[in-house]
C-alpha cells in the first residue's frame, strides 16, 4: 500500500499585511510538509473582492520569500491543482453549487439582512443561540428557481440535518463533538454570488490535495461544517490540527501594544528572518533544546506531539534574545549588508572595525546608528551615568590622558596603563571616567576597538572637553 504524501497548506486574505498569528500558521504549516517530506501550498483567498487588494498579496509573498519560506505549490510556483487564486476557481465553485441545489443538499434563501438581524435579536432576546429558522428551507425548488431567474436577490443555504451528534478529529485539541442542532443551515454562497469561507476554503482544501490543515484554534467551530460539505460532495477530508492562539505577555489577545506589528514593519525595523522563525517556532511548540536553528533544523524537530493546547505568550524579551542570536550569527558580508544604511557617517575604511567592534551591542540597525554618530558625528552628549563618572574624576585626569594620546594612538591598553600610572588610579576608577569622556557611556563594546576607531585628533579632544568641563 503506498503511504499518501504529505500536503499542509497556507490561505491568507490578501485584506492586509502578514502579522505574527497568520506567519506562525504558515509557519508551521511549512515545517510540518519539510518534516514529512511533502509539500507545502499557498492558496491565495480573494474571494472578499471590496477588501482584497493586490499590493498585499504582493507583499504576503515577499514576506514568506524573506523568511525563507518557499512554497512548492501555488502563485508563481504553479502545480496541477490550479488556479492557486480563489478568485479564478469560480467555474469550479458553479458546478458544485449546481450540485448541491439539485441534489437537495442546498436551498436558495431569499431572506433579507434586515429580516435576519431581527430573527437573531429575537433569539437572543429570548435567551436562544442564533441559529437561522428554515425561513426559506421549505421552499418549493421550481419556485425559487424562477424567483432567482428573475432576478430576486438570494443566498445559498447548505441543509444541516438535524439532531446528530458531529464527532471530528483534531492533531492537537483531541477529538471534538459538535451537534448539528448549535450548526443551523448556513450560508455557502452570497447574495452576491461569491463563495463564502466554509464553502471555498474546504472544497480548495480537497480538490489541492491537502491532507493536513493547521490552523489557529479560532477555527474549530468552523470544522462541522466543512466536514458536512465536503461529506455531501463526497469530497476527501483532511486532518484537522488547530493551533493554540497568540497571546501578549499580560494574557490579552496579540496586538500592537504588545510589539505585534506586521511582519515587514519587523523587517523594517532591523528583525533578521532567523530569529522571527526561532522564536515563533516556540510558540505553542517545544524543540528539546534551546539553541539558534535554521529551517532545516526547526522542520526536523518539528512535531504535532509537542504542540500545546494552552494559549502561547508572545514576549518581545523571547523575541529579541533570538535576534541578538541571529546578529551574532551573521558573517562579515551579510552583516555588512544588515547595517549598510547605519554606517554613512562611518569612513568606508573602518566600516568592517567599526561592525565588528559593536556588533554584540546591537540589535538593530538603529542601534548601529547611534554608535556610529556616537563616534563618529558630533560631540557625544554624556549621559547621565557618564556624567556622573566623569564629575567623581580626578580633575586632572583628563588632561593627563589628553596629553598621553599621541604616545598610544591605536592601543587602548596601553593608553590607560600609562594613564593609570601618571594619575594614579587603576581599575573602575579609571576605566569608568575614560570610556565616560570618549563615548559619553558607561557602557558598550570593548573600549580596545573602539578606541583606534576614534583616532588620535577625536580622542584628545574629546578628553580636553572633558578636561574642560572638570574644571568649570
Amino acid at each position: 500500500m503506498l503511504k499518501t504524501s504529505i500536503k499542509t497548506r497556507f490561505a491568507p486574505s490578501p485584506t492586509g499585511l502578514l502579522h505574527l498569528g497568520n506567519l506562525r500558521t504558515a509557519l508551521f504549516s511549512a515545517l510540518y510538509a519539510r518534516r514529512q517530506r511533502g509539500r507545502f501550498l499557498l492558496r491565495i483567498e480573494d474571494t472578499d473582492a471590496s477588501r482584497s487588494r493586490s499590493e498585499y498579496e504582493a507583499r504576503l509573498e515577499a514576506d514568506m520569500r524573506w523568511l525563507g519560506l518557499d512554497w512548492d505549490e501555488g502563485p508563481g510556483m504553479g502545480g496541477d491543482a490550479g488556479p492557486y487564486r480563489q478568485s479564478q476557481r469560480d467555474a469550479i465553485y458553479g458546478g458544485l453549487f449546481d450540485r448541491l441545489l439539485a441534489e437537495g443538499a442546498a436551498y436558495r434563501c431569499f431572506c433579507s439582512q434586515e429580516t435576519l438581524a431581527a430573527s437573531r435579536k429575537a433569539q437572543l432576546a429570548t435567551g436562544r443561540p442564533p441559529r437561522y429558522p428554515g425561513t426559506c428551507a421549505g421552499l418549493d425548488p421550481a419556485e425559487a428557481t424562477a424567483r432567482a431567474v428573475a432576478g430576486e436577490s438570494c443566498s445559498l443555504r447548505f441543509r444541516v440535518t438535524p439532531g446528530i451528534r458531529l464527532p471530528i478529529g483534531d492533531l492537537v485539541m483531541g477529538e471534538q463533538v459538535f451537534a448539528s442542532d448549535d450548526i443551523g443551515d448556513f450560508v455557502i454562497r452570497r447574495s452576491d454570488g461569491s463563495p463564502a469561507f466554509f464553502f471555498s476554503n474546504a472544497v480548495d482544501d480537497a480538490l489541492m490535495g491537502v491532507t493536513h490543515v493547521l490552523r489557529g484554534a479560532d477555527h474549530i467551530s468552523n470544522s462541522p461544517r466543512q466536514v458536512l460539505l465536503l461529506r455531501a460532495l463526497a469530497l476527501p477530508e483532511p486532518h484537522y490540527a488547530h493551533l493554540s492562539l497568540i497571546v501578549g505577555a499580560d494574557g490579552a489577545p496579540l496586538s500592537k501594544r504588545h510589539g505585534a506589528g506586521s511582519v515587514e514593519d519587523l523587517r523594517v525595523q532591523g528583525y533578521l528572518p532567523l530569529a522571527l522563525l526561532n522564536h515563533l517556532a516556540r510558540l505553542g511548540h517545544s524543540y528539546p533544546d534551546e539553541q539558534l536553528l535554521d529551517l532545516a533544523g526547526l522542520a526536523e524537530g518539528f512535531e504535532l506531539t509537542r504542540l500545546g493546547r494552552s494559549p502561547a505568550r508572545h514576549d518581545t524579551v523571547q523575541l529579541d534574545h533570538w535576534q541578538r542570536l541571529a546578529v551574532a550569527l551573521l558573517d562579515e558580508r551579510a552583516l555588512k549588508t544588515w547595517a549598510e544604511d547605519a554606517c554613512t557617517t562611518v569612513p568606508e575604511s573602518l566600516r568592517r572595525d567599526f561592525l565588528l567592534a559593536v556588533r554584540d551591542n546591537s540589535l538593530f540597525p538603529a542601534d548601529v546608528a547611534t554608535w556610529a554618530d556616537n563616534l563618529f558625528g558630533n560631540e557625544p552628549r554624556p549621559s547621565p551615568d557618564a556624567c556622573e563618572a566623569m564629575n567623581g574624576a580626578p580633575r586632572n585626569l583628563f588632561e593627563i590622558s589628553a596629553a598621553m594620546v599621541d604616545e598610544h594612538p591605536d592601543d587602548f591598553r596601553a593608553f590607560s596603563s600609562a594613564v593609570g600610572q601618571a594619575a594614579g588610579l587603576r581599575g573602575k576608577a579609571l576605566f569608568m571616567p575614560l570610556r565616560a569622556a570618549l563615548t559619553g557611556q558607561t557602557h558598550g563594546p570593548e573600549m580596545a576597538r573602539l578606541y583606534p576607531l576614534l583616532g588620535p585628533a577625536r580622542a584628545r579632544e574629546r578628553l580636553l572637553v572633558a578636561a574642560k568641563s572638570a574644571r568649570d
